[in-house]
C-alpha cells in the first residue's frame, strides 16, 4: 500500500470549505455524559487551527458511540415492556440518543480553541447545509454525530454525496477510523479532492518508515489475549521483524501448542496449528521467536489474587498465567537493547490489576530506556504506557488501536487508500 499521500500542506486551502473528518469518539461519564477525557480533541487541534490560520472554512464531523448498537438494546428494552417495536418511532429514537450528541465536543473544542464553534443540530439536514453556505473563512462549525445517519457505516453513497456537497475539500485527519470504509471517512473522496491531516500524516510517515525501511535491528513487541486478533499481524511481521517477542494470552497457545501444561489458562485450541506455523515461518526466515520461558500465575481472576511465579510450560492446572514471570522479562528486555527499531502492541499481562502489571511496566520501560525508534500501536499497550508513565519517552504512540493493527497487518485501509497521491 501507498503511504505517501499529500497532506494539506500540499495544497491551497485558503477561501476553501473543508470537510474535516476528525475523531472525536471522546469517553464520557455514563451518567452526566462529561467528558473524561479530551486527548482526541486536543490531537485534533494542529490540522484545525492550521486550516484555520490558513483561512479555510472547517466544517469538522465525526462519529460518537455505537448509536445502531443502542438502538437495538433500547428496542429490545420496550420490546420486553410490552411495547409494539412498530409504535417506537424515529423521534423516540433519537430521544434515546441523547447521550451520543456530539454538542459536548462542540462545548469543549471551543473552549481549546478560544473561539466559537457552530454546531448543526443535524448531519446533512436543513441546519447543517445553512451553517455551512453562511460559513466564512476561519470560522469552524462542527456537525452533529455522523452514525446519527444509518448510512454512515454501509459507505452509502448518497450520504457522502451530500456531506461532500457542503466543502470543496475533504481532509482525513481520523486515524482511529481510516481502517473503516464508512460515507465520512472514504466514501467522500468519490465527490472530493482528498488529503491527510497533520495527524493521519504523522501517523502514515512514522508507522509506514518502521514497516517498509525500518532501522534495524527491527524488534516486534506482541501481547494481548488473543492469537486470532493477531495471526495476520504475527505473519506479517515475521517477513520484515528479525526479532518477534509474543507475550501476553496468547503466548499459552504457543505453549499447548508445543505440548506445555498451560492449566486454567487463556487458550484459543484451534489456532495450536497456526502457532506451530508461526514458529517454523520463523525458523524457516531466520527470525528469532521469544516466547515466555515463565509465568506469574494465580487461582483466580482477580486483582487480590495470590501471585505464583512457575514455569512457562508446567502452569499447576488449578492456576492461570497472569503476566510473564522474572525470567522472561530479563529475556525480553535483553532482546529490545541495542534495536534500532521497536514495534509495541498488547500488554504482557492482566496490566490493570497492579500485582500483574510487572511484565507490561517493565516491557514500557524497556522501549523508553532503548534508544530505538519506539511504536506503540495504540489500544491496551498505549493505555498501559500512559497509566504506567513512560508516554512521554516513546517516539510514537498512535492514536488508533483497531486502525494500527490492520496497518501491522499489511492491510489496505480505506481511509488511507481514498487520498490523493503525491
Amino acid at each position: 500500500m501507498n503511504y505517501n499521500k499529500k497532506t494539506v500542506l500540499d495544497v491551497d486551502v485558503s477561501g476553501k470549505k473543508v470537510l474535516l473528518r476528525c475523531d472525536f469518539n471522546v469517553p464520557q461519564d455514563k451518567e452526566t455524559g462529561e467528558i473524561t477525557s479530551d486527548k482526541r480533541i486536543v490531537a485534533a487541534l494542529p490540522t484545525i487551527r492550521y486550516l484555520l490560520d490558513h483561512g479555510a472554512a472547517v466544517i469538522a464531523c465525526s462519529h460518537l458511540g455505537k448509536p445502531e448498537a443502542k438502538f437495538d438494546k433500547w428496542v429490545k428494552k420496550q420490546t420486553e415492556k410490552g411495547k409494539d417495536p412498530a409504535t417506537l418511532t424515529e423521534e423516540k429514537w433519537k430521544k434515546s440518543l441523547d447521550k451520543l450528541t456530539l454538542a459536548p465536543v462542540a462545548k469543549r473544542l471551543s473552549e481549546l480553541l478560544g473561539k466559537d464553534v457552530i454546531f448543526a443540530h443535524d448531519v446533512v439536514g436543513e441546519d447543517a447545509k445553512a451553517k455551512a453556505a453562511a460559513l466564512k473563512g476561519g470560522e469552524i462549525m462542527l456537525l452533529e454525530n455522523t452514525r446519527f445517519e444509518a448510512g454512515e457505516t454501509k459507505n452509502d453513497p448518497e450520504l457522502a454525496k451530500a456531506l461532500a456537497s457542503m466543502a470543496e475539500l475533504y481532509v482525513s485527519d481520523a486515524f482511529g477510523t481510516v481502517h473503516r470504509a464508512h460515507a465520512s471517512t472514504a466514501g467522500v473522496a468519490a465527490y472530493l479532492p482528498a488529503v491527510s491531516g497533520l495527524l493521519v500524516a504523522k501517523e502514515l510517515e512514522v508507522m509506514g518508515k518502521a514497516l517498509d525501511d525500518p532501522k534495524r535491528p527491527f524488534v516486534a513487541v506482541l501481547g494481548g489475549a488473543k492469537v486470532s486478533d493477531k495471526i495476520a499481524v504475527i505473519n506479517n511481521l515475521l517477513d520484515k521483524a528479525d526479532t518477534v517477542i509474543i507475550g501476553g494470552g496468547m503466548a499459552y497457545t504457543f505453549a499447548k501448542a508445543q505440548g506445555g501444561e498451560i492449566g486454567k489458562s487463556l487458550l484459543e485450541e484451534d489456532k495450536c496449528a497456526y502457532a506451530l506455523e508461526m514458529i517454523e515461518k520463523a525458523k524457516q526466515k531466520g527470525v528469532k521467536l521469544l516466547l515466555p520461558v515463565d509465568t506469574v500465575a494465580a487461582t483466580e481472576f482477580a486483582a487480590d489474587a495470590e501471585p505464583h511465579v512457575v514455569d512457562a510450560m508446567h502452569i499447576p492446572a488449578d492456576m492461570m498465567g497472569m503476566d510473564i514471570g522474572p525470567k522472561t522479562v530479563e529475556l525480553f528486555c535483553a532482546a529490545t537493547k541495542g534495536a534500532g527499531t521497536i514495534v509495541w502492541n498488547g500488554p504482557m499481562g492482566v496490566f490493570e490489576f497492579p500485582t500483574f502489571a510487572t511484565g507490561t511496566k517493565a516491557m514500557a520501560k524497556a522501549l523508553a530506556e532503548s534508544g530505538a525508534v519506539t511504536i506503540i500501536g495504540g489500544g491496551d499497550s498505549a493505555a498501559a504506557a500512559e497509566q504506567l508513565g513512560f508516554a512521554d519517552k516513546i517516539t510514537h504512540i498512535s492514536t488508533g488501536g483497531g486502525a494500527s493493527l490492520e496497518f501491522l497487518e499489511g492491510k489496505e485501509l480505506p481511509g488511507v487508500a481514498c487520498l490523493l497521491d503525491k
